[in-house]
């Protein structure tokens, strides 16, 4: 109200003494339950910067962390949160348990390595087996943001419109600007049935871009195989969509299966591919290669891995194309980086992804693990995938409108190259390396 009464103002004198009271007294204990609280946990963060100035320049502390790290700072916390938040019986011991792991992780800085509650690391399982429920696509946490790698093939993701590069700025209208890869993740899943929508920052719009996509059971399968017919020949198309469990069995079988003197040539499609074992990327490209290294890995401390091929190869001869784009990572980029450097494909799409580097996963009690970067891999001419990707030989996009309309330049242009030799109009030269 705005209207003046001195009435009200005399009273107003009288109550005020009374009232302020208590609540000068009530801020003065808070005051002084906080100085003392924080009393304790300045000497605690004091003692951790000794023994933290006794470390690398890096911040790194050496030798056996039970030992040499006080985590008295935690336990600090941890009892004041005990002893002073307001809502006490909402702290559940293995959720607290659970944050701080993934606070821990997290500071390392490396979008890649992770923590997995139980059941993000089933969920994530579940994945590599080709059965999983939500959208459909493959998130990566780059440069802070929540960065779409891949929508899977016949994902509720895809059908919606999601592509690689898409940024996720909102979920269901909640700002995940500062959120962890996971915490975006989690969000993101639900039931079948069940709608989300997604903000989305796309480099190529002017504003911001909404999808309302309904969850599914997804099943991505590892492998599709047919044969194309063209007017010079018939065509061998295999995509393969993930690494997972089965997949190099799959592939292996369809494989066996075609008589290379029935073939001009086979297609291997890795788009939207987001990886998966490396193991997987070995053998793949082991089946086209008598000889050869398909990848450098190297770890810390250690001396660099060389994984040559298998020497069992099956279709060592067939002229072969595969193509890529930006959803293409990880084990997808050391097969067509490995079979470009040694001249035994020709690459056709768009740039790789990018993703350079060894994820282990390291299970921990109760069913919750780690899954650690412990070294990046680099192509056999020495190209750092984290870094360059792979580019293609022949640069070709596919635009959003096309794929609607079930148009596929892409696959075009690598029909093109195996029936005639010749580039299809609209391509560029890449930049691929190649080694002799």
């Amino acid at each position: 109200m705005n209207d003046f009464c001195p009435d009200c103002m005399s009273k107003f004198a009288r109550i005020l003494p009374i009232a302020v009271l208590p609540l000068f007294t009530l801020l003065i204990g808070w005051q002084l339950g906080v100085q003392y609280e924080q009393k304790q946990l300045l000497d605690l963060q004091e003692r951790l910067d000794i023994l933290y100035n006794g470390g690398t320049e890096s911040g790194a502390v050496l030798g056996d962390p039970e030992k040499e790290v006080d985590i008295s700072l935690f336990w600090g916390v941890w009892r004041v949160l005990q002893s002073r938040y307001i809502e006490p019986e909402s702290l559940n011991t293995k959720e607290l348990v659970f944050g701080a792991v993934h606070g821990l992780v997290k500071a390392v800085g490396d979008p890649y390595t992770v923590f997995m509650t139980p059941n993000e690391n089933t969920e994530f399982r579940d994945s590599l087996s080709g059965h999983l429920q939500g959208i459909g696509a493959e998130l990566a946490e780059r440069e802070e943001r929540i960065v779409v790698v891949s929508p899977l093939k016949g994902s509720p993701a895809e059908k919606a419109g999601l592509q690689p590069e898409d940024v996720i700025v909102e979920v269901d209208g909640n700002d995940v600007a500062g959120q962890s890869l996971q915490e975006v993740v989690n969000q993101i899943r639900g039931v079948k049935g069940s709608n989300v929508t997604l903000t989305i920052l796309r480099e190529t719009a002017g504003d911001l871009l909404k999808f309302t996509i309904t969850r599914d059971n997804i099943t991505v399968p590892s492998t599709q195989y047919e044969v194309k017919q063209t007017a010079s020949g018939s065509i061998g198309y295999l995509a393969i969509n993930q690494f997972g469990t089965e997949t190099i069995s799959e592939v292996e079988g369809i494989l066996k299966a075609i008589k290379p003197e029935e073939l001009k040539g086979l297609i291997i499609d890795l788009r939207y591919n987001g990886g998966g074992y490396l193991e997987g990327a070995v053998d793949l490209a082991s089946m086209f290669l008598r000889e050869g290294k398909v990848v450098t890995v190297e770890g810390r401390g250690t001396e660099a891995q060389r994984r040559y091929v298998s020497g069992r190869p099956v279709l060592p001869d067939l002229p072969l194309v595969v193509i890529i784009n930006q959803g293409s990572a990880s084990a997808s980029e050391i097969v067509a980086g490995a079979l470009q450097d040694l001249d035994r494909a020709t690459i056709v799409g768009t740039k790789s992804f990018g993703k350079g580097t060894v994820q282990e996963v390291v299970e921990l009690p109760g069913g919750s693990s780690l899954r650690v970067t412990i070294a990046k891999w680099l192509t056999p001419a020495g190209r750092d995938l984290g870094k360059e990707g792979v580019i293609p030989d022949i640069v070709i996009d596919r635009t959003r409108e096309q794929a609607e309309a079930a148009r596929d330049p892409q696959l075009d242009a690598a029909l093109m190259w195996l029936t005639t030799g010749k580039r299809m109009e609209g391509t560029t030269v890449g930049t691929g390396t190649t080694i002799e």
